[in-house]
């Protein structure tokens, strides 16, 4: 396995290049249903980067790896995928990350979309390879290639028991034509997928051998650290170096920006010939600021608005069926109420860094990057350079959550290379990672629902948030796509009348993903209301559940929520909560039983979590991701947000913004639904019924609603 996979763009080239000297299949174009092809066919030049397999004569196996690793286990699963359609061991497979290059399709690692988007061609295209080796064999002894079966990276003649490696067979099979159709396997054959294997990064992530972004090293490589605005949008006056210049090791100091979104954000950079001089001289520095022109933003300010929006705005319609907008009279009743949820910083356990070498005819970048391919075209925008001059490597990223897919720090080290003449390593300290954004958005909700005659039969929620989409004037004016990410789909089968609209809310403070996107504030709305709609009702809220959420998938895992929580048999001094959402492909249904402390306050006993995800590679990956959204989720629940006061984030460092630690997880258990569905996503839909559940267990042992997050638990 490769501890560093970094390849030069030359050798790589040279690799994929091989033609008769090795096989190397990979898919064009990179998209569902699209055809498997060799180097060396007329489209050469086009699957050059595009090669995901390459065999060559030694036997050796080498898989690119199209998706960045943070944690979230691609770096397991793709070859665990690949090796059981080509009949190897992972002990045979080496992984190295692609570059970024749009003809891999798309590159983000984000949205869980890694195995989902891609699984169905990874089989095809290991199983092609397998075929065409077996044809070689097959051609080779003069058999009917029915008679010849793979397995371990060998062909075997089970006749005569003749065996020849892969490595045997490449220059032979790179010259046949791929075949169009091949058989795949049905899940009950699988050898390696849907088996809990052991991780094959975690001894050399272990050990100090893999490479993140901040281990990258090159040749007269020197660093910089940046002095950003406070507030964001702040434009530099003056500043004065003279103290930051006589640090040891501080090379230069100057003007920078990097482009946020459709702004320009002013810093000042410390050029020197080591990280320390760098920060030491940064805080040297002294600079006036001009922050006037836009709006300080102010916490408070921000959810004074959000509830004023929400009582006097009808918004942009998102999506609707019926008429929702029904009148209370007679047996109607009516519910209204509002929900608010924090803004956030992603908190990664390594904070942005990021290395770039600017050359006059080209650019090089390596760091810890989620959308290599969207670096690769905004550099290239950005910079003037041709897309296929701007090289884009990829390390190992210690954790994302969304904000490593931003195109800013890239920006931002490209930027001082170029003005500082040599490549450069930029970084971050924990305070610029967690004060500077982009942030999960702030968002306030609205519920509002009518019941006639023990029925839900309207149900209209509003929205009121900044819209991550909201890059530019083309998309104002449009209601934001995702209102209604995490909320069931089933629900609109059962409730006639249903609206879901958006209110536009703008403030200067950038936003942008975070782990599950909008379900993680949705889901908390969207699933604590249908809680009080049961309560309302006078029915349980499993039960309820059941009632409305009619198709078989989701009656299947509520039953089993409903077995292996024993739900409520154990109702002294218990409360039981439940939330079920949907995103990204994937179901998850919680149940969370909580108790009061002897000391005060509330305690959480235990938390199970059903996830439908449908076709699935390593249950214990799915297992860690679950747990890990889930303690994310209790983070943002119960313990931490980011706040503005003046235009500025408040919360720094994890002094200020605790993260849960061992001792405040409680016991989760973690079931997987057995299916034959497509495969949905993993590392994000485990984390928004979290929150929901939780305030609704709160709520059946206490009768206290909680509406808005965070919630500390000690005080309940």
């Amino acid at each position: 396995m490769s501890k560093e996979s970094d390849l030069s763009r030359r050798k790589f080239l040279q690799l994929a290049s091989l033609g008769g000297a090795a096989l190397c299949l990979g898919i064009f174009p990179a998209s569902s249903g699209a055809k498997v092809i060799l180097s060396q066919t007329p489209v050469a030049e086009s699957i050059a980067l595009n090669s995901w397999i390459i065999i060559d004569t030694t036997g050796k196996i080498t898989l690119v790896d199209h998706r960045a690793e943070m944690g979230q286990g691609s770096y397991h699963s793709v070859p665990q995928i690949i090796a059981e359609e080509l009949e190897v061991d992972l002990s045979q497979i080496e992984v190295i990350f692609a570059k970024g290059d749009t003809r891999y399709g798309s590159q983000i690692t984000g949205g869980s979309s890694t195995i989902r988007t891609s699984y169905k061609n990874l089989l095809k295209l290991s199983a092609t390879a397998r075929e065409m080796l077996k044809q070689a064999a097959a051609d080779r002894w003069k058999v009917p290639v029915n008679e010849c079966v793979a397995r371990g990276g060998n062909i075997i003649h089970e006749k005569t028991s003749r065996k020849l490696h892969y490595g045997e067979l490449v220059q032979a099979a790179s010259r046949l034509k791929a075949p169009e159709k091949v058989t795949l396997k049905q899940r009950s054959e699988y050898r390696l997928i849907g088996k809990p294997l052991k991780r094959i990064d975690t001894h050399f992530k272990t050990n100090g051998a893999a490479i993140f972004g901040l281990d990258k090293k090159i040749p007269g490589m020197l660093y910089a650290s940046v002095e950003r605005n406070p507030r964001l949008r702040g434009k530099i006056v003056s500043f004065d170096d003279t103290a930051a210049r006589k640090i040891k090791g501080v090379k230069d100091v100057f003007r920078i920006s990097m482009k946020v979104y459709d702004t320009q954000r002013e810093g000042i950079a410390v050029l020197a010939e080591n990280s320390w001089a760098a920060l030491q001289g940064r805080k040297a520095l002294k600079i006036t600021w001009d922050d006037s022109g836009f709006e300080h933003m102010d916490t408070r300010k921000v959810y004074d608005r959000h509830r004023q929006l929400l009582m006097t705005e009808e918004g942009l319609p998102a999506k609707q069926q019926g008429k929702a907008d029904m009148q209370v009279s007679g047996s109607r009743k009516k519910l209204d109420s509002v929900y608010h949820t924090p803004y956030q910083s992603h908190f990664a356990i390594e904070p942005l860094n990021c290395v770039a070498h600017y050359q006059e005819d080209k650019i090089e970048i390596w760091g810890p990057i989620q959308a290599p391919d969207w670096i690769q075209k905004e550099i290239a925008k950005e910079f003037g350079v041709a897309q296929d001059k701007v090289t884009v490597n990829m390390t190992f990223l210690g954790g994302g959550f969304g904000r490593k897919a931003f195109t800013d720090y890239p920006n931002e080290a490209v930027a001082i290379s170029k003005k500082a003449g040599a490549p450069v390593q930029v970084i971050w300290s924990r305070e610029d990672d967690a004060t500077q954004g982009p942030f999960r958005p702030g968002v306030s909700y609205r519920g509002e629902s009518i019941i006639e005659n023990g029925k839900v039969v309207s149900l209209k929620f509003r929205m009121a948030g900044q819209n991550i989409q909201h890059w530019s004037d083309k998309t104002r004016g449009v209601a934001n796509k995702n209102t209604t990410e995490g909320f069931m789909e089933p629900y609109f089968k059962t409730i006639p009348n249903i609206s879901f609209s958006d209110i536009p809310f703008e403030t200067p403070v950038p936003v942008l993903w975070w782990r599950s996107v909008y379900a993680s504030t949705n889901g908390f709305a969207y699933e604590s209301f249908m809680d009080e709609i049961a309560g309302s009702l006078g029915m349980d809220s499993l039960e309820f559940r059941m009632k409305h959420l009619e198709d078989e998938r989701s009656r299947k895992l509520l039953e089993k929520l409903k077995e292996v929580s024993g739900w409520k048999k154990n109702r002294q001094d218990k409360g039981y909560g439940i939330a079920v959402t949907e995103c990204f492909g994937s179901t998850v249904g919680q149940v969370v039983k909580v108790s009061k402390r002897k000391e005060g306050g509330i305690k959480i006993d235990k938390i199970w979590s059903v996830i439908d995800c449908g076709w699935y590679v390593n249950p214990d990956i799915i297992e860690a991701q679950v747990e890990g959204s889930i303690v994310m989720a209790l983070g943002a629940a119960t313990m931490h947000e980011q706040t503005f006061t003046d235009g500025m984030a408040n919360k720094a460092n994890f002094y200020a913004y605790p993260l849960p630690r061992i001792y405040d997880i409680p016991p989760i258990e973690v079931h997987i639904m057995e299916n034959k569905e497509d495969a949905g996503g993993v590392g994000e839909p485990g984390l928004p019924p979290f929150a929901p559940a939780l305030a609704n267990a709160v709520f059946d042992l206490t009768g206290k609603r909680i509406r808005t997050m965070p919630f500390d638990l000690a005080k309940l």
